[in-house]
């Protein structure tokens, strides 16, 4: 196995939890908040794939999946073009509504696609390039895979988490 195929493998069990997350739910169930001020299952998938699309998209020099794809528009949420939801107010979470579960896992599905099909070009030696100087250390492809991954699984965990808030609170 290669480093490839371990971010393959990584990159596919987040699809997993996400599916996972949201399949099955209703409209009010995606936008339900266990407490005030708390994300609904909606936002929380639909900032980790923001995070992903932004994250991946920017090292591989290729445009976000929100903004190519015309998700921004299917979505209609009335925020900034390339928020991400970093940093979102109890009020701005409110606004990330959907139809249904099919909206989010279409547009993460999407950007899965796209961060495969940049992933499966990787080698080794391409984890050490440095994709962000700001910090210090400066910031190498491999880290920010690795921020990624955890962002993405520790979003789809309180999403999980949530969702079975509700499932419990309806039994």
């Amino acid at each position: 196995m290669d480093v490839k195929d371990v971010l393959i493998d990584a990159f596919g069990r987040i699809k997993e939890e996400v599916h996972g997350a949201v399949d099955g739910l209703s409209a009010e169930d995606l936008h339900a908040r266990p407490a005030p001020g708390a994300n609904s299952v909606a936002w929380l998938v639909w900032h980790l794939t923001r995070i992903q699309d932004d994250h991946v998209a920017d090292v591989a020099g290729l445009d976000q999946v929100w903004l190519s794809q015309g998700w921004e528009k299917r979505f209609g949420l009335g925020l900034p073009r390339h928020d991400t939801g970093y940093g979102h107010s109890a009020a701005q979470v409110g606004k990330v509504r959907v139809d249904s579960a099919d909206l989010l896992t279409g547009y993460y599905d999407a950007v899965h696609d796209q961060t495969l099909g940049y992933v499966r070009g990787l080698t080794g030696p391409s984890l050490g390039r440095i994709v962000d100087e700001r910090w210090d250390p400066p910031v190498s492809l491999g880290v920010r895979l690795v921020s990624v991954l955890a962002d993405d699984l520790q979003h789809a965990g309180q999403a999980a988490y949530v969702r079975g808030l509700l499932q419990r609170a309806d039994s």
